[in-house]
């Protein structure tokens, strides 16, 4: 899986405790996707862990993409700082480094697939 480092220097860092909710499945998109700076969070769908991810991973990128409701739940499993990252700020990201956006489709792929094997 493609690491995402880019990000490690994002002004908008956000601290969550192990436990807490980043995001609830069906919310309504607030139109960030987020970057594990630190810490580890956990995917869940229909309270069933999808993915685990950790350092230099990328989640919520799917409402980010589409602005659709959230597809899974995003909860903290170990203390973690995450960077927030905004469409606009993606765009500027793609657009200095256009092999990035090959990288998020990979991680995309790699995620449906996961998803049609479990």
């Amino acid at each position: 899986m493609p690491t995402f480092s880019v990000f490690n220097n994002e002004p908008d860092i956000r601290s969550f405790s192990a436990g807490q909710v980043i995001f609830a499945e069906g919310q309504a998109n607030d139109g960030l996707m987020y970057a594990v700076l630190e810490g580890e969070v956990e995917m869940v769908r229909h309270e069933q862990v999808l993915n685990i991810i950790g350092v230099g991973g990328l989640f919520g990128e799917m409402a980010l993409l589409n602005q659709l409701p959230r597809t899974a739940s995003a909860i903290v499993k170990a203390d973690c700082r995450v960077a927030a990252i905004s469409e606009q700020r993606l765009m500027r990201v793609i657009s200095q480094n256009p092999h990035f956006a090959l990288d998020m489709m990979r991680l995309l792929a790699e995620r449906v697939r996961q998803n049609l094997n479990s």
